[in-house]
């Protein structure tokens, strides 16, 4: 395991977590926040990530089933990490948001056909 430390964009919101060794499994993917916003998911169980400072400096977002919460920083609107539906035990956190991006082996997941593309993560 290896020790990550990130956040936003005015470091408002920082945290740390515990990643696998390299190469840190990826996803990238195609729904309509994720393509917007640039986000590289790293699923990080809860257990394994500390929100450091910041916890009044997030706003949440919801749409669609409403089951994931997006958590944008009220000052910069950087989405460093959020809870989504598909991995109810971890935050994502965006590799984008990491301070050293480690290695990371990326795959593509078909946001845009959730449900069909859900059914692989299982």
């Amino acid at each position: 395991m290896i020790e990550a430390q990130g956040g936003c964009h005015c470091r408002d919101v920082r945290f740390r977590c515990s990643l696998p060794d390299p190469p840190v499994a990826a996803m990238s993917c195609n729904c309509s926040i994720c393509a917007a916003t640039g986000f590289v998911h790293v699923m990080v169980p809860h257990t394994d990530f500390e929100l450091v400072t910041g916890r009044d400096a997030l706003t949440s977002y919801r749409f669609g089933t409403g089951a994931a919460e997006h958590l944008f920083c009220k000052r910069c609107g950087i989405k460093s990490f959020y809870q989504p539906r598909s991995h109810p035990d971890c935050w994502s956190v965006n590799a984008n948001c990491l301070d050293d991006m480690p290695q990371l082996a990326i795959e593509a997941f078909d946001g845009r056909n959730w449900e069909r593309a859900a059914e692989k993560l299982k």
